[in-house]
């Protein structure tokens, strides 16, 4: 059984007040998920374990660096453990792209990749397109939020994975 409790948020986030909606994952209040739409409190100690797969892992100094300069940002939080995130960058017109999405391997098949995509998408509702890139055994997952398949065109600078030696401050 699944129920929400609505929290308002104490601060505002980087367009507008949000509320904090948290789902807790069974009725008997173990393992409570909370969303936030900010990574402005997040500490880089926070996001580990992300990056599965990745021949070269970026620091989680980047990965709070990519979180914070996304125009759109979706937490997955446990105690005090980031779980899950998407992130999204937009015109704010036309256009959005979602290049992160990843929930920690333990947490998944809980609904909360899902709940983070939906978060996602109400967030870019009234963009005309919103486009991502998934590998192949993926694409039933995003079907089921409206996605169709398209082509495209990629480029990867492999020996940048672990991102950019500039400044990783804010």
């Amino acid at each position: 059984m699944s129920f929400f409790i609505v929290i308002p948020a104490l601060y505002s986030f980087k367009k507008k007040s949000q509320y904090l909606l948290t789902h807790v994952v069974n009725k008997n209040l173990q393992n409570m998920i909370t969303y936030l739409g900010s990574a402005e409190a997040v500490k880089p100690s926070q996001l580990k374990g992300f990056f599965v797969g990745w021949k070269c892992l970026p620091s989680e100094e980047t990965h709070l660096k990519l979180l914070k300069q996304s125009e759109h940002v979706v937490l997955a939080v446990e105690e005090d453990c980031i779980v899950g995130f998407i992130t999204a960058i937009s015109d704010g017109v036309l256009s959005a792209y979602i290049p992160f999405f990843e929930v920690l391997p333990e947490y998944q098949e809980k609904g909360i990749g899902t709940e983070l995509m939906k978060r996602m998408l109400k967030q870019l509702k009234d963009i005309y397109m919103v486009d991502l890139i998934c590998d192949e055994d993926k694409r039933m997952y995003y079907e089921k939020f409206g996605m169709s398949v398209a082509r495209g065109m990629i480029l990867r600078n492999y020996d940048r994975q672990q991102g950019s030696s500039v400044d990783i401050g804010n």
